[in-house]
């Protein structure tokens, strides 16, 4: 939504511009407060007329479970005061955009079959981060509808050698 992530802009700026050297930090609680407030069910408490600002500051911390720093409160209390909760997640998308651009680094969420052991996972971000030429965050998420293989998703980029995919292009080349 255009309008989400217009709204969203200045405040992910501005938290960017006051996190100084802890983006990592503000990463990780922005991220928590954002996966919380992505949930319809928190919206609609904190949208509820008979709920105060108060408590819905103290719901959504104490579910997010997260240690907010002294900017952090006062950032979480700012959205709630300004209506801007249900921007949260786009914040969080937006903030950690602008950490990567600082870093040299992109978000990539690999797509497996079956769990990546340690050392495997190893090898593959490394193999990632040659093919897509950059520092890479990985994720890894299961999807066993892939079969075998994995799937990369890197911003608008994707590699997918899953055996899926794989099937899905002989299908193709024996219907033509």
């Amino acid at each position: 939504m255009a309008e989400i992530a217009t709204i969203a802009r200045p405040y992910a700026e501005a938290l960017f511009q006051s996190a100084g050297a802890d983006l990592e930090g503000t990463a990780r609680w922005l991220d928590a407060l954002g996966a919380l407030t992505a949930n319809q069910q928190v919206l609609q408490f904190a949208d509820n007329p008979k709920v105060t600002n108060d408590q819905v500051f103290e719901v959504v911390t104490e579910v997010a479970n997260v240690p907010l720093p002294p900017r952090g409160v006062n950032f979480l209390r700012t959205i709630i005061e300004n209506g801007r909760l249900a921007a949260l997640p786009d914040i969080a998308r937006q903030f950690r955009a602008l950490k990567n651009a600082r870093g040299g680094s992109s978000d990539a969420v690999v797509y497996s079959a079956f769990p990546i052991a340690p050392a495997q996972l190893a090898q593959v971000s490394g193999a990632l981060e040659r093919r897509f030429g950059r520092k890479l965050n990985v994720d890894v998420r299961e999807d066993p509808s892939l079969i075998g293989g994995i799937r990369v998703v890197v911003g608008d980029e994707v590699l997918d050698t899953s055996v899926r995919a794989r099937l899905e292009r002989m299908k193709v080349a024996l219907t033509a």
